[in-house]
């Protein structure tokens, strides 16, 4: 069993999307990771190699949301989700990919994907 380390709303802006005003225009993109790993030795030693640096994490995340545009929100969340599984010490992550103003004719609070996968 492991621990849990969440990073919630990370906001992003990109030009993700099907349609070419999407891709021209770009959207706002809001990203929670929930991580797993053991924080045991961190919290023993208080040492931050031992964990997830979760600011170097969330701007990697940012940076790999904000570059080349793909189609579809399950190409961008296994894009985020391969990024946190090659930090060492993450076990498994769930990655949630919202899309609160995506193109859709009818009211709605949010779009959202989520993936999980362990390493």
């Amino acid at each position: 069993m492991s621990d849990q380390l969440a990073v919630r709303g990370i906001e992003c802006f990109a030009h993700h999307g099907v349609f070419d005003f999407e891709r021209r225009v770009g959207q706002r993109f809001v990203i929670d990771l929930v991580l797993g790993l053991d924080t045991g030795p961190a919290a023993a030693s208080d040492d931050l190699q031992l964990t997830v640096d979760y600011g170097a994490l969330t701007a990697a995340v940012k940076n790999c949301v904000e570059r080349d545009p793909v189609d579809l929100i399950e190409t961008l969340a296994h894009r985020i989700m391969d990024t946190c599984l090659a930090v060492d010490r993450v076990e498994w992550v769930e990655v949630t990919v919202h899309k609160p103003d995506a193109p859709i004719e009818a009211s709605f609070t949010d779009v959202a994907l989520t993936v999980r996968r362990a390493n």
